[in-house]
């Protein structure tokens, strides 16, 4: 996990812990652990201001993580495809190298921002809050993160998003779910991607895998499909335009949505200046000013 591997530290909030940064000096003795739990906070205090920023413009913001090669980038073109005339799309692209993801999203004609995370395994809010400033949100109705390729970490870390979505491709094990149960905690939605290659895979069972999924008692939408082949995406794109719709209309009475984040790396806020959240049984988040 992140507390031990110290994937903690990425290009974004490594600034806090170098030179005079705000957490260069830490209790003597406890150093390792003191310096990871700020930066957890510390994340979580940005993220924070991330979801106020999002919500300002009305903008949703999706997560989607998986194990690599699940089919993320994929799913984006063909959901730019059949959105792109009704929506407006962009994509935060994080990867450990490269920028062949954001250069195949822009050539859907949608804005991306490439995130080279080098040896970060997943992205964090400061990460998030440096690509934002390159994107003009006032022309935005959703915004997709695709986070890096990792079945642990990006499930406890709190972007500033409003839902999670978490791709599990049929090439991979149906017991994903069980052996991953931190990021599958987290879904809001879970795709069951890949499906055209069933016929030829005898040994991943889809109904095992939602079976899996509801062990955790996890309820949210099951979602099978192929990007490659366009199955099943009328019910992912249905799924889209109702959450956008919910937030919006969250927005309006001072809500918004927050999503899942695991404890191993989560600090919900109660208190961010004059704004406190309470965060109701049904996932939404009530802001209301302390002097109310």
């Amino acid at each position: 996990m992140c507390n031990t591997c110290g994937c903690n530290v990425t290009a974004g909030n490594e600034h806090l812990i170098q030179g005079d940064g705000k957490l260069a000096k830490t209790e003597e003795g406890r150093i390792a652990v003191t310096v990871l739990q700020n930066l957890l906070a510390e994340n979580d205090h940005q993220a924070l201001h991330n979801r106020e920023y999002f919500d300002e413009h009305a903008v949703l913001v999706i997560n989607l993580m998986s194990s690599p090669g699940s089919g993320k980038t994929a799913l984006l073109e063909n959901t730019i495809e059949a959105l792109k005339d009704s929506l407006r799309i962009a994509v935060i692209e994080g990867d450990l190298e490269t920028e062949n993801d954001a250069e195949r999203i822009r050539q859907k004609g949608v804005p991306a921002v490439q995130i080279v995370t080098g040896t970060a395994c997943h992205l964090d809010a400061h990460l998030v809050h440096q690509a934002v400033h390159q994107l003009d949100l006032d022309n935005l109705d959703i915004l997709f993160i695709e986070n890096v390729g990792n079945l642990v970490c990006p499930a406890s870390f709190d972007l500033g998003h409003h839902r999670n979505v978490t791709l599990l491709s049929v090439t991979e094990g149906d017991d994903k779910p069980l052996k991953y149960p931190v990021m599958f905690r987290a879904s809001d939605a879970m795709l069951l991607t890949k499906v055209d290659l069933l016929p030829f895979l005898d040994d991943f069972d889809p109904q095992k895998a939602e079976r899996n999924l509801r062990q955790l008692a996890n309820y949210a939408p099951f979602l099978p499909l192929s990007a490659k082949k366009g199955l099943g995406m009328q019910a992912w794109i249905a799924w889209l335009r109702h959450e956008l719709h919910v937030q919006r209309e969250r927005l309006k009475t001072g809500r918004t949505a927050r999503p899942a984040i695991q404890a191993d790396g989560a600090r919900i806020h109660a208190h961010s200046h004059e704004h406190h959240h309470h965060t109701h049984a049904d996932g939404t988040t009530h802001v209301h000013s302390a002097h109310e």
